[in-house]
């Protein structure tokens, strides 16, 4: 195992930090996602607030106005309890969605906004207790447990100061008025919040700097391990390539076979030609048979002169057809009236094609 690490002298290659943060494998800390909780429900409570205080006064006057009418019966309870939840209702919402929201992005800072897809599965491996003991005692609990000595030693230390300089204040040494208790309570717990957010802040930074760190020496690879990754990708390169020119000459081979049932064949004329069909009553727009640049163009051109297929030289609409249209769908809108144009002189000069047609798209529909 030693040798093994010992060897691992590269740094990892994008596909490997791919799969390892699709198995959740990925620096990730507790301490930021606490962090963002705090700020997201200290930042609605502060909006809140104001609101949240007047909507309890006003549901504390209401209920100790009727107290002396009330009649304590289960009934009366039940109304009570529920008034009370719906009076609740609109102030611990925003606080739970706080919560949530604080959470959910603290976790897609820190995974970059990608699921994990795979850290889902079950690992049997896992329940193997000699495994989970590894895991628990194994390499780095020492550094866990020195992180865990340092929040606790920086939260103390924090909260310490802070009751430290609180002590001076006025309130435990003279009289000081009623109002000021509140002043003092609102100082008070900003003063140890902020104390203790700073603090995480800290904490969390370390910590996370080091699960990146360990992270990327746990994802290490040997020179044969990049070169063989290095080979599959190049290997997978080639297959990719090798399907594209299948499914492209597939295609080239129906849409010459589609050639021979088209209205018209639009050019250039030498370096595009565009094949469309259009059937009454089921094309709701003409569509596009067929498309080719150069060579394949003048492949086009040959096997509509072997069929008597119309020819028509145009060359800005070719270009827009040849551009814009995709085989198998219908013309861009934008198209429609030059497109039109185009039929209606061939639909004119070329009558027997067109029966023909007709009967031979009959004969394929039997």
């Amino acid at each position: 195992m030693a040798d093994d690490q010992e060897q691992k002298t590269e740094q990892p290659t994008g596909k490997k930090l791919n799969d390892a943060a699709d198995r959740g494998q990925f620096a990730r800390v507790q301490e930021l996602q606490i962090l963002f909780t705090m700020v997201a429900v200290l930042v609605v409570i502060g909006a809140t607030a104001h609101s949240s205080v007047d909507r309890l006064a006003g549901f504390a006057v209401d209920i100790f106005s009727r107290f002396p009418s009330m009649e304590m019966r289960p009934e009366t309870v039940t109304t009570l309890w529920g008034s009370i939840m719906l009076m609740l209702a609109p102030i611990i919402l925003p606080v739970l969605l706080a919560c949530a929201g604080g959470a959910l992005l603290a976790g897609g800072l820190q995974s970059g906004f990608r699921l994990a897809p795979k850290a889902l599965e079950i690992h049997w491996d896992r329940l193997n207790p000699f495994s989970g003991y590894k895991r628990v005692f194994g390499g780095g609990v020492w550094t866990r447990v020195g992180i865990d000595v340092l929040k606790i030693l920086a939260v103390g230390f924090t909260l310490y100061l802070g009751a430290r300089t609180l002590l001076f204040d006025p309130l435990f040494s003279a009289p000081v008025e009623v109002a000021y208790l509140g002043a003092f309570l609102q100082q008070t717990v900003v003063s140890f919040f902020g104390r203790m957010l700073f603090a995480l802040a800290i904490i969390g930074a370390i910590r996370y700097a080091y699960e990146w760190f360990k992270t990327r020496r746990d994802l290490m690879m040997t020179k044969d391990e990049v070169k063989d990754e290095r080979r599959a990708e190049e290997l997978d390169s080639k297959v990719k390539q090798a399907q594209r020119r299948l499914s492209r000459r597939l295609l080239q081979k129906q849409m010459l076979s589609a050639v021979a049932t088209a209205d018209v064949v639009i050019t250039n004329p030498t370096h595009y030609a565009v094949a469309i069909s259009y059937q009454r009553g089921k094309d709701r727009a003409p569509v596009v048979l067929a498309k080719g640049e150069n060579r394949f163009a003048m492949r086009l051109k040959e096997i509509a002169a072997e069929h008597g297929v119309p020819m028509v030289e145009n060359k800005p609409v070719a270009r827009l057809l040849f551009a814009m249209g995709r085989v198998g769908e219908a013309i861009p809108p934008e198209l429609y009236q030059a497109a039109a144009e185009i039929l209606a002189v061939v639909y004119r000069t070329h009558r027997y094609y067109f029966h023909r047609l007709r009967s031979r798209r009959l004969e394929e529909a039997a």
